[in-house]
């Protein structure tokens, strides 16, 4: 009779680190789609060239245009798919970062407040790392923990 090990490898049976690895990805996709979620309905906004969107462009000290609202659309729309991609999940994950930065550089440039303005893309970006850290093994192998 073969070991229990090789009794449960062959009847499918997952192993404690297969579950463990399974319950992090899931909850780096939600973690993700949080944030994903929010981007995707600011693209929206921006596209559509909204009110909002230009009366706060000019708030911003920004030309109060559509096609300035139609580019940083689509940049942020580009980003935005490039992270949801796997192959292309870093990359999306650094243009973001970058683009988010360019936000939190914006409401500090005009005295926004630090915890609800300036800070937001902060918190954007690291549910973004977080959720991509918890479902990419190589970020993991790249970034460890230590104990």
């Amino acid at each position: 009779m073969p070991p229990a090990s090789s009794m449960s490898t062959t009847l499918g049976a997952e192993s404690p680190s297969d579950t463990t690895s399974k319950t992090m990805r899931r909850v780096g996709y939600a973690l993700s789609a949080l944030p994903v979620l929010f981007l995707l309905i600011d693209v929206t906004m921006k596209l559509l060239a909204l009110p909002i969107i230009l009366e706060t462009t000019a708030q911003l000290g920004y030309p109060s245009t559509a096609a300035l609202a139609h580019t940083l659309g689509i940049i942020l729309l580009v980003c935005t798919v490039l992270y949801v991609y796997p192959r292309t999940s870093v990359l999306g994950a650094v243009l973001l970062t970058a683009y988010l930065g360019g936000a939190v550089a914006t409401h500090a440039r005009i005295g926004s407040p630090l915890f609800t303005h300036i800070l937001f893309g902060v918190y954007l970006s690291v549910l973004l790392w977080g959720g991509l850290f918890l479902r990419d093994a190589r970020l993991r192998a790249l970034f460890p923990w230590r104990r």
